[in-house]
């Protein structure tokens, strides 16, 4: 049986880079880095000073009252999702077939840790009545189905760092299922606090190189150790080609295949051999109809961490075979840092202006290349994408085991 062919007509992004699409997409071709330190003081007491703070806070983009009552992981993904919108030409579909899948690794834990303040410090009474709306993990979704009518269905996939690459390709499944015409998918997150990074650098997740915060994030580089945290939204428009036939859709990709599979090796490191990475990629080829020589560019998970760079290589390398001779592979995580829920979409976004724009962005930081890689690393400028009807490759892992693969083929 034939599947509903799926394409891209829009995308909007808020990152550490940019308040938008053009802007994020920019700094990432010219290898900028949009880590820096933090301005509170509460980094003092930690061993960690610096993340991947947002480029353009949300009160530049929406009204003060309406903050009021989101979430930070909420205002990102809204203004993502209207840049999105706008994007795809705001197109007219019912409601009853437009659906929404937006995800967050960690959810409003900003508004939870806030308002336990409040209520510790000034009591029951002053606590926000807006708390449960905006703590709920599905309250990014919720918020933007309610901003388009959305009534085809509204999902939260939660798969840690997964997440908002499980919420695309759920978002393809939701079109090809019939269920949907067209789809708004991504994720979200906003969880810079002393807590979280405090919990991130007691399991020595996180990079310490506080003398140089630009430079921490460097995967594949043989004197990497850890992550560096971010946050931001991407948000992308799904259609079915048909539906975005019919209005004369500019089209950026297709989202032509997905691959979901799971570690079931440990709560938190990756199975080192990459063994359930390799078969995401693998059942995300086969679901788009394509072999190995097709793919020419895979973004890659890697975040920067000793034990999970190498193992994603040694997973190209068994899903592509020879043909991972001639895949350029990158990872934009250099630059943005880690965005968590949010790291799936937005790298999907600069995986599909690699196909549209022809040139595929950097890895930047490598001093010295881990001497394990198996794969061909771009490093430090952009290279030209080869022409042709070729296709790319997303990864995104997260803790839990969750391993999900995205094919984007040129449009």
């Amino acid at each position: 049986m034939s599947k509903t062919d799926v394409v891209v007509t829009g995308l909007g992004a808020t990152t550490p880079l940019g308040g938008d699409v053009a802007t994020t997409w920019s700094a990432l071709l010219d290898g900028r880095s949009g880590i820096s330190v933090l301005p509170e003081e509460w980094h003092e007491k930690l061993p960690v000073h610096f993340a991947g703070q947002i480029a353009q806070e949300p009160s530049e983009k929406l009204p003060r009252p309406r903050l009021r009552r989101l979430d930070r992981t909420q205002q990102f993904a809204l203004i993502a999702a209207k840049e999105a919108w706008e994007d795809a030409g705001s197109p007219e579909v019912d409601p009853i077939r437009l659906g929404v899948v937006v995800s967050s690794g960690i959810g409003g834990i900003l508004t939870i840790l806030e308002q336990y303040d409040t209520f510790r410090e000034k009591g029951w009474k002053r606590v926000s009545p807006f708390t449960v709306p905006m703590l709920m993990p599905n309250s990014p979704a919720a918020a933007i189905s309610l901003e388009y009518t959305a009534q085809a269905g509204s999902h939260v996939p939660v798969s840690a760092c997964a997440s908002s690459a499980e919420a695309v390709a759920n978002g393809v499944d939701m079109i090809r299922s019939g269920r949907a015409d067209v789809v708004i998918a991504g994720g979200t997150e906003a969880a810079i606090h002393p807590l979280n990074i405090a919990s991130f650098a007691s399991m020595r997740a996180l990079s310490t190189r506080n003398d140089d915060p630009q430079t921490a994030s460097r995967p594949w580089d043989a004197g990497r150790d850890g992550f560096v945290m971010g946050e931001g939204a991407g948000i992308l428009v799904l259609e079915s080609a048909e539906h975005a036939a019919k209005r004369g859709a500019r089209v950026y990709a297709h989202a032509s295949g997905v691959g979901y599979t799971n570690d079931a090796y440990d709560i938190v490191q990756p199975d080192p051999e990459g063994a359930g990475q390799a078969r995401a990629i693998t059942q995300a080829l086969v679901d788009a109809d394509l072999g190995p020589d097709d793919i020419v560019h895979v973004n890659a998970h890697a975040t920067s961490t000793p034990a999970g760079d190498v193992g994603e290589t040694r997973a190209i390398r068994s899903a592509l075979g020879d043909a991972a001779d001639r895949v350029a592979v990158t990872s934009t995580k250099s630059m943005t840092g880690h965005l968590l829920g949010g790291a799936g979409a937005v790298e999907s976004i600069a995986s599909i202006l690699a196909l549209h724009d022809g040139r595929i962005p950097p890895t930047i930081n490598i001093e010295e290349l881990d001497s394990d890689v198996v794969v061909d690393i771009v490093r430090d400028k952009p290279r030209d994408m080869p022409t042709g009807d070729v296709a790319v490759i997303n990864e995104s892992f997260g803790f839990g085991g969750h391993n999900i693969a995205l094919v984007f083929r040129r449009a």
